[in-house]
């Protein structure tokens, strides 16, 4: 796994009908809808029925086999279920075969799948009886990119002696019938096992059949045919007690598949190698491929505008000595270094406390992508413009002492690498494969030649100042380029905000926006107001501002999502006459997740203990006009409004409602429930 939960975009948000027999807590994710069906409209006491998990995925993007092959996470369904049940193990259908970048192989499904599961009930089970069956599915969608998602999903049937066969019950019956087979092979398989490889080979195949092998072992690579008819099966880790996978035989009549397992047992490991001509990722092969890709990652668009600006800082170092310029190189080789070596340590360390970390495994750390998205917009500003860096004494950045440069220059050499941690790049994916399976110091030797790869050019460059005559001469070019990288950069905050909401979702994408809006006004009043001919009273002021602004983003994106309150009805007309004929008096909150107005009431005026307090009697109804719902369009304007916030209490004692002004207080309320 070496490329999962890594990066993100900005994704679509529309929903996708679902199958009859199930019932959704939460539906999924934009690239995939989740449901559970079952083969039975009812449960028979005692009798095992089928029921799978109902998997709808976007066209373009997959989720990933028990065995996702070279990266990725297999789906899981973790059952909930009432004492007495028993489930049994997910039935995997035979998956497709991906070729991804750097020469990785992953297996999974893409339109929809189901994952069949045997389910039986308590034979005590009571006619009648309704009984839910909830779980929760998790699973990681890739495209380009890669997405983690879950579920709650729920199942919901009767328990009845007499049950039928379900709408769905065929695809289901499909779906086994893409399940490997049962029984025998009807082929003469051999095993021979090696060193760190085992090579199967299929005897009695017609003619024109194909063969292929997917691994299920733990640490079996994917397998590669020999020039005599063999099937390399590598292991990258330890020697395994057996070899497990599907194999799989197309001879004309359509693809069918088979479980089998070579238990190695106590076999002496064999001498023998794989035939001449196979390509093996050999240690040295690894750190050249590990160079290759760190060297092309300069090229990765998050990393260009960061790498574009430090040469511009050679050419204005160009006239300076030539020590000078080359002390500068090395900090900011060191700070590729210092990353990339942190981030293997760290990885070393987790590995051995049993945590699967992998290749940006932060950037499933939603705190850390919000950090992360925070600096690139503040680095974007500073392109463009909006603000310069200075400390007491000096003007600008360039013009800080030798100590503070060669800071700096470690500084902006650790960013880039930071930008390029989502990426891979040709030769790298490999490269990573091979770090990810291999001891402490080889996975350390790894990440340094990567490192390497990445620090080469500055190294050349600052160690031959006169090769920068080649480069353009300083001048407005600069300035004006320097403000586009300003702008690709906002277009990486764009996309870390997808990675946020694809992890969080909507709301919070949005909170995090707010925080934005906030950090950016900030930025503009230090650019304006604390430059270093402000008077120190203008400065205090100026920093005080800022800190008001960046509060009230924090403050916006904290409220963004009002909590739900369990004593809320969904209001309806057929509810509202129901509580008129029973006397009952009640509130009605018409509001929009859209309507600001609607959000400072909620917040500061109807969460308050006095009104809560006040409506204590009252029957709370919201109604929800986010989505344009027409017979609330239709009430609204019988109380003659045109939009919403409105407010109408009734106490249903004969008396003609009465509608709140749109800017509450707590007076205006309390005073209207008495």
């Amino acid at each position: 796994m070496f490329r999962n939960l890594i990066v993100g975009c900005v994704l679509w948000l529309t929903g996708i009908p679902m199958m009859a027999q199930a019932q959704d807590v939460e539906n999924g994710s934009p690239q995939v809808q989740a449901e559970l069906v079952a083969d039975t409209t009812a449960i028979a006491p005692g009798k095992p029925f089928l029921a799978a998990l109902h998997l709808r995925i976007r066209p373009g993007w997959h989720v990933y086999w028990e065995n996702p092959g070279d990266s990725g996470l297999p789906v899981t369904l973790a059952w909930k279920l009432p004492e007495g049940w028993k489930a049994g193990k997910l039935q995997w259908p035979i998956p497709q075969k991906h070729l991804e970048d750097g020469g990785l192989v992953t297996y999974g499904y893409e339109g929809e799948v189901l994952l069949l599961a045997e389910l039986t009930p308590p034979a005590n089970l009571a006619p009648g009886e309704k009984i839910t069956l909830p779980a929760r599915a998790t699973w990681l969608v890739c495209e380009k990119t890669c997405v983690p998602g879950s579920a709650e999903v729920a199942l919901t049937l009767p328990a009845s002696p007499t049950p039928q066969a379900s709408p769905v019950a065929p695809t289901i019956e499909a779906t086994q019938a893409r399940l490997p087979q049962p029984g025998p092979v009807p082929y003469r398989i051999s095993w021979e096992p090696g060193d760190a490889e085992m090579r199967l080979k299929v005897e009695g195949l017609p003619a024109q059949a194909k063969a292929d092998f997917y691994p299920i072992t733990p640490g079996a690579s994917h397998p590669e045919w020999t020039s005599g008819g063999l099937l390399r099966v590598p292991y990258t880790d330890e020697k395994p007690a057996a070899v497990r996978g599907l194999l799989l035989v197309d001879d004309g009549g359509g693809q069918k598949g088979w479980i089998v397992e070579q238990p190695l047992g106590a076999t002496a490991p064999g001498t023998s190698t794989a035939p001449e001509g196979t390509p093996q990722l050999t240690l040295a092969r690894a750190l050249g491929f590990g160079f290759l890709g760190g060297f092309i990652l300069n090229l990765m668009p998050c990393v260009l505008p960061v790498i574009a600006l430090k040469i511009f800082g050679f050419l204005k170092e160009a006239g300076e000595s030539r020590q000078r310029v080359f002390r500068s190189g090395l900090a900011f080789v060191g700070g590729i270094f210092a990353w990339f070596m942190g981030l293997a340590v760290l990885i070393c360390v987790a590995r051995g406390a049993g945590k699967e970390v992998t290749w940006a495994f932060q950037f499933q750390n939603p705190v850390f992508v919000l950090g992360m998205m925070l600096l690139v917009f503040v680095f974007a500003l500073n392109l463009l413009g909006v603000f310069e860096i200075w400390v007491p004494g000096t003007n600008k950045l360039a013009a800080l002492s030798e100590k503070e440069g060669y800071g700096g220059a470690f500084l902006h050499g650790m960013f880039a690498t930071l930008l390029a941690t989502p990426c891979t790049a040709p030769f790298l994916g490999s490269a990573l494969a091979f770090a990810f399976t291999q001891s402490t110091p080889v996975t350390l030797s790894m990440f340094a030649s990567i490192a390497a790869g990445m620090s080469v050019p500055y190294l050349l460059l600052t160690a031959n100042p006169g090769w920068m005559r080649w480069l353009p001469k300083p001048g407005m070019w600069m300035v004006r380029l320097k403000q586009a990288f300003g702008f690709l950069m906002l277009g990486t905050v764009v996309w870390l905000l997808g990675v946020l909401g694809a992890q969080k979702g909507t709301a919070e994408a949005v909170g995090a926006a707010w925080i934005l809006l906030g950090v950016g006004g900030a930025c503009w009043i230090f650019g304006a107001w604390c430059t270093p001919s402000a008077r120190r009273p203008q400065r205090y002021l100026a920093v005080g501002a800022m800190v008001v602004l960046v509060g009230a983003g924090f403050n916006l994106a904290s409220n963004q999502k009002a909590p739900a309150e369990a004593d809320w009805e969904a209001w309806s007309p057929e509810r509202v006459v129901e509580l008129q004929k029973a006397g009952t008096p009640y509130f009605v909150d018409f509001t929009a997740d859209w309507c600001l107005n609607c959000k400072y009431n909620e917040k500061f005026v109807l969460s308050t203990d006095a009104v809560k307090e006040a409506l204590k009697g009252y029957v709370k109804l919201r109604a929800d006009w986010t989505k344009g719902d027409p017979r609330i369009t239709a009430e609204l304007k019988k109380l003659g409004r045109g939009g919403v916030p409105v407010y109408v209490v009734d106490h249903s004692d004969g008396s003609e409602p009465k509608v709140l002004p749109e800017l509450l207080t707590q007076p205006v309320v309390t005073e209207a429930l008495k």
